[in-house]
């Protein structure tokens, strides 16, 4: 299963969104984006990347103007995957995102102030290649990383 929310993150002048697509199983980030204003496409290429190198069987969202639109919906539908949709004002039916926005908002974004959108999406890769692959995880058998879990489950499945 995965999932995906949408988060804002404050800059010198303005906002930034962020969405994140996340593997429940080993809270891996399997990938991301930013963009100035909250259309859809942003959502709809990141997951099409995604898509790209795998799938899912279910995956789930809040029932934001993004994740319901048609594109983003017909597209997890072209690629047989099932949506599940949270209740509405139900921030922990999607809780490993919530999780993920606590963490990266802790870790990275309040510690520094944002210039402009190019410094965030660098402090964010370099955050999230940290959290993927160096940071353990306590939620995560012996606090192995997302990435150790993620690969780790990619062989057993094929």
């Amino acid at each position: 299963m995965w999932s995906t929310d949408i988060t804002y993150i404050r800059l010198q002048r303005g906002f930034v969104y962020l969405m994140a697509i996340i593997d429940w199983y080993s809270r891996y980030v399997l990938d991301w984006e930013l963009s100035i204003g909250l259309e859809a496409d942003f959502c709809i290429e990141t997951l099409g990347r995604v898509l790209e190198k795998g799938k899912c069987s279910i995956f789930n969202t809040d029932q934001g103007a993004q994740f319901t639109s048609k594109k983003f919906t017909e597209l997890l539908i072209s690629h047989q995957v099932r949506i599940s949709m949270d209740g509405k004002g139900r921030a922990l039916d999607n809780v490993f995102v919530e999780r993920l926005w606590r963490s990266v908002k802790y870790e990275c974004v309040y510690r520094r102030e944002w210039e402009n959108v190019k410094d965030v999406r660098q402090g964010l890769k370099d955050y999230f290649k940290f959290y993927n692959h160096d940071r353990p995880h306590q939620g995560l058998k012996n606090d192995r990383t997302p990435a150790l879990v993620y690969h780790e489950k990619k062989v057993i499945i094929m």
